[in-house]
């Protein structure tokens, strides 16, 4: 897991400084499979980010919130963290003017 989060921060590094980049991550938002799109650019620009990879990112960090509970939670949360949703986040606060 902690490959995948080192290729996010590459690529956020990248887009910081590259607002066409920025844009083109933002725009897979508007995709038919947002996250196969979001994938297939960061691929194609030389990031190690599959699929797999981004699902499994929330699945293990609910998995371990449960782990984390006393006792035991003995049913998953509703949901877990959206890595993709948190990374594109991200890239939204560069595009937005400085107070």
């Amino acid at each position: 897991m902690n490959q995948l989060f080192r290729e996010l921060d590459r690529l956020l590094e990248a887009a910081r400084g590259d607002a066409a980049l920025r844009g083109q991550l933002l725009a897979t938002r508007g995709a038919a499979d947002p996250m196969d799109a979001f994938c297939a650019l960061a691929q194609s620009r030389g990031y190690e980010i599959t699929l797999g990879d981004l699902f499994a990112a929330g699945q293990e960090y609910s998995d371990n919130q449960c782990k984390s509970t006393n006792g035991g939670n003995p049913r998953p949360y509703d949901s877990f963290d959206d890595t993709l949703a948190s990374f594109l986040s991200e890239l939204e606060q560069m595009n937005r003017p400085a107070e």
